[in-house]
């Protein structure tokens, strides 16, 4: 059986970014200095591989601001990817991030000639006091032009937002996720912000001037806006950069990363759901119950090394199992006591 979707990533690391923001490091993010030479060939090869493993295959220009290259460059990338496209019917879209203010109609027009189907906005955040201490080089009226034009155009829209930059608080987090709320994004991608080297972020870090989110804090963060964006219907795609190649270059100097940074996430959600189902249960001699989940979401519930489960027996005095069922929804808990 075929897995549902997968990704084939290329990414253009610094490729037309007008300036350098505080906290990115494309190459130790991405492990690539230059996308590949041979793209097409690149494509391809990657395409033959995942097509008879997955039903669903898209290629994504991930990394730099893809909508502010030169426009020949841009051309020969969408045409590899066009062209691919055409070949491998389980090839079923393109994706590229790029920045608010690289966005106008001229240029969404020639994405849709090329078959772009998503674009994602590197938000980071809707404070402008935050915007300029990251050295974003745009505002927030920037980002609300941008998603307006984008939503004249039939493509998917994810929005990419960085908890925790410089002069972030509480409020300020709490009011992007508000924006972005009222933007309806079809999904978003939620990164907490890490220090990662060689970057005027590290420099800051080192300093004595930035002191970055811890994991325990940027778990609660990401839950919080999870539940927002989940009770808003917008799809989460992300929460957490990916580990394997800042891992292998150790590329983070301090700050909120984990390898299963959206685990951590999902372990934190299920256990202030399953709170919210004991807040009003009468647990007076209860010694056991089982917490049912719905199939594949078992370690989400029980929480690293069990964390879940000895909370909620330090908290409420029961002794919790957890099973899969079939009968229960993704996202979705039942409690059974047993005596």
């Amino acid at each position: 059986m075929k897995q549902k979707h997968a990704s084939i990533p290329i990414f253009v690391p610094h490729f037309a970014c007008p300036n350098h923001c505080v906290f990115c490091n494309q190459k130790r993010i991405s492990g690539a200095s230059q996308p590949p030479s041979d793209l097409y060939g690149f494509l391809k090869a990657a395409a033959e591989n995942l097509s008879s493993r997955f039903s669903e295959v898209d290629i994504a220009f991930f990394g730099g601001s893809f909508t502010g290259i030169p426009k020949p460059e841009m051309i020969h990338y969408l045409s590899a990817a066009k062209r691919i496209r055409e070949e491998f019917p389980q090839i079923t879209g393109i994706r590229l991030s790029t920045r608010p203010d690289y966005i106008n109609e001229e240029i969404l027009h020639l994405l849709l000639s090329y078959g772009v189907t998503a674009v994602e906005l590197g938000v980071q955040s809707l404070d402008d006091g935050v915007l300029s201490l990251s050295e974003r080089g745009h505002t927030a009226a920037d980002t609300f032009r941008a998603v307006e034009c984008l939503k004249s155009f039939p493509f998917e829209l994810i929005l990419q937002l960085m908890p925790g930059l410089p002069g972030d608080t509480g409020e300020t987090i709490r009011k992007t996720a508000e924006q972005t709320v009222l933007l309806h994004p079809d999904g978003v991608r939620i990164y907490p912000c890490v220090v990662l080297r060689d970057t005027p972020l590290a420099k800051a870090y080192l300093r004595g001037d930035f002191s970055p989110l811890t994991v325990e804090e940027a778990v609660e963060i990401s839950a919080d806006l999870c539940t927002l964006f989940r009770a808003n219907r917008i799809k989460i795609l992300r929460v957490g950069l990916h580990s394997s190649d800042l891992v292998q270059n150790h590329g983070v100097l301090a700050g909120p990363f984990h390898p299963a940074f959206g685990e951590l996430t999902e372990q934190v959600l299920y256990f202030r759901q399953i709170c919210r189902l004991l807040e009003n249960r009468l647990l007076s001699g209860r010694k056991q119950a089982e917490i049912l989940v719905a199939p594949g979401e078992r370690s989400k519930a029980t929480g690293q090394k069990r964390k879940n489960l000895i909370l909620l027996q330090e908290r409420y005095g029961v002794e919790f199992s957890v099973r899969e069922s079939e009968s229960v929804l993704p996202g979705d808990v039942i409690l059974s006591f047993l005596l």
